[in-house]
């Protein structure tokens, strides 16, 4: 029966699993909420199993419904690979679902979210705030199509074979510190060593910036004395100025009254953001606009 499956119930399936109710699948189709209905049991009855259950008011994917959308990801991909093959005019549509970092929400996706909104309003994203570590665990339960993430040229990531990434841009980071502290030397081991004993900030969902300050005071001869931890480099702004502590933050971006930002250099320490998809999704239309609008002109 998996043979009898048409595209078009296969995208409701597909919409359903990332919208979550039949009323928004509806709504984003211009079908009847009884339609979708009536084309999941369709599908239910050619796949030769459940594919929705009941949970409270509303319907949830059954495992086998769960697995089916997976494949429809990558099914639906190779027929838009094809329509784009033999009509290149071909308009994308769909639900596009992204986990990304902060930075990269402001930095990256605002931009496309406005680009989208004139151009191809059928194209809709459900952007989710994650670190990079909580990204690609979704990324690879299939509960996202897209992760931003990034790493640092001192800690880099590694990315699994099943996935495909694009390098999206980079930023330098410099030390934040009391106002009152005085610039010096950039050199970035001598930085460190001149703040040797005092505590230490890093994130509190990644590790990678503690890897980062780790590497870099070990170069200097010390371990670090890590005391706190945010995720918000806002509020790590806030406890330097506290003197709670100091901590890494990007090099570019204004601080509030009481912090200085001294520069490193040798090591640099540069932040690099990515693109990361699942392999083989890549040519389903929705993704592959979105891809080509982070990777810009």
């Amino acid at each position: 029966m998996i043979d009898d499956m048409d595209s078009r119930r296969l995208k409701l399936l597909l919409e359903l699993s990332r919208l979550g109710s039949m009323r928004e699948v509806a709504e984003a189709s211009g079908m009847s909420t009884s339609t979708v209905s009536q084309q999941i049991a369709v599908l239910s009855r050619e796949a030769g199993t459940a594919l929705i259950e009941p949970a409270g008011r509303r319907v949830r994917l059954t495992p086998a419904g769960r697995r089916l959308a997976d494949h429809a990801v990558t099914i639906l991909a190779a027929l838009d690979a094809a329509r784009v093959d033999l009509d290149p005019g071909a308009t994308p549509s769909g639900s596009l679902r992204i986990a990304a970092f902060a930075s990269a929400v402001r930095q990256s996706l605002m931009p496309v979210v406005r680009t989208l909104a004139d151009s191809h309003p059928d194209v809709r994203l459900r952007i989710h705030e994650h670190e990079p570590s909580e990204a690609l665990a979704l990324l690879a339960s299939d509960d996202v199509d897209l992760a931003l993430t990034y790493d640092y040229n001192l800690a880099p990531a590694t990315f699994g074979r099943s996935l495909t990434t694009s390098a999206l841009w980079e930023t330098a980071w410099s030390l934040g510190v009391p106002a009152t502290e005085k610039r010096a030397s950039d050199d970035a081991l001598a930085v460190f060593d001149r703040f040797r004993d005092y505590d230490w900030i890093v994130n509190s969902r990644n590790t990678a910036d503690e890897d980062v300050v780790r590497t870099v005071a070990s170069l200097a001869g010390f371990q670090p004395r890590i005391t706190h931890r945010a995720d918000s480099l806002e509020l790590v702004q806030d406890m330097i100025v506290a003197g709670l502590g100091i901590g890494l933050l990007p090099a570019g971006r204004p601080t509030i009254k009481g912090v200085r930002l001294l520069r490193l250099r040798d090591p640099d320490i540069t932040l690099r953001a990515y693109a990361v998809a699942r392999r083989g999704r890549t040519d389903w239309s929705p993704l592959a606009l979105v891809l080509g609008l982070l990777s810009g002109p």
